[in-house]
């Protein structure tokens, strides 16, 4: 019964707050902050899925700006829970097929996103030259998941070279963002426990690894990794029962 009550909410929620969206983005177009309102505004609904989240901000990941963050991407909820740690002045990268989702399509487009077509090579070196443009001369960030799928509690599947080779490119730094497992997020439990996505401090490519992009991909897989274990431990601890 909870269940269905918490998709109906959703359901209410995401409707409503996607025309407010598409507003917003009519009135204000490809507007550099509209990634980050609509952040905001989606990860509201952390709260009717059971959710605390906590988010570690970063001064320095704030200074470092524009960079490429990369964060790991694990399910649908992401939209309500790491969405709302996305930064000012940062656009993402995803797929052109996105743009046809009703509503959320729109709301992506007009919310000044780059969309890639992943099918085709050349277009997509075309975008990483796009991509590179637009944050150099926009003065933007861009958000990317190196995994370039959803991992589904699969801990964190092998990096793609996308993020490094436009951090390469631009000569901008690459902040990591991490977000604690949530696959164990059950809409038929009133309470989902804590969640916790911590900005990681910014780091420049070395020689080497612009040199070699296979190299960064496992560097930042190891650091990343790493990190996910120790935010996934302190999430434990925080949802122990607490002793009365």
């Amino acid at each position: 019964m909870l269940a269905i009550f918490r998709v109906f909410l959703l359901g209410v929620f995401v409707i409503l707050a996607s025309i407010a969206g598409i507003i917003f983005c009519l009135l204000r177009p490809f507007h550099r902050n509209n990634v980050y309102w609509l952040g905001q505004m989606f990860g509201r609904a952390a709260v009717i899925i059971g959710c605390k989240v906590i988010i570690r901000s970063n001064d320095k990941a704030y200074a470092a700006r524009p960079a490429v963050f990369i964060a790991n991407h694990q399910n649908s909820y992401d939209i309500f829970t790491l969405c709302r740690s996305v930064l000012p002045n940062t656009v993402t990268i995803g797929k052109k097929s996105l743009k046809w989702i009703p509503f959320f399509g729109q709301i992506y487009w007009l919310g000044g996103n780059i969309l890639i077509d992943r099918e085709n090579r050349r277009a997509a070196m075309a975008t990483l030259k796009k991509s590179r443009d637009v944050l150099l001369k926009r003065q933007v960030s861009v958000w990317m998941f190196p995994e370039g799928t959803r991992s589904y509690g699969r801990g964190l599947l092998p990096f793609k070279r996308g993020a490094f080779q436009l951090a390469a490119a631009a000569k901008v730094p690459v902040v990591p963002v991490v977000m604690s497992s949530t696959d164990g997020i059950k809409l038929n439990r009133w309470d989902n426990g804590h969640i916790i996505i911590e900005l990681m401090d910014p780091v420049e490519l070395t020689d080497a690894q612009q040199k070699n992009i296979k190299i960064a991909c496992q560097d930042f897989h190891a650091l990343m990794l790493a990190k996910l274990n120790q935010l996934d431990d302190e999430v434990k601890a925080l949802n122990q029962p607490q002793d009365k």
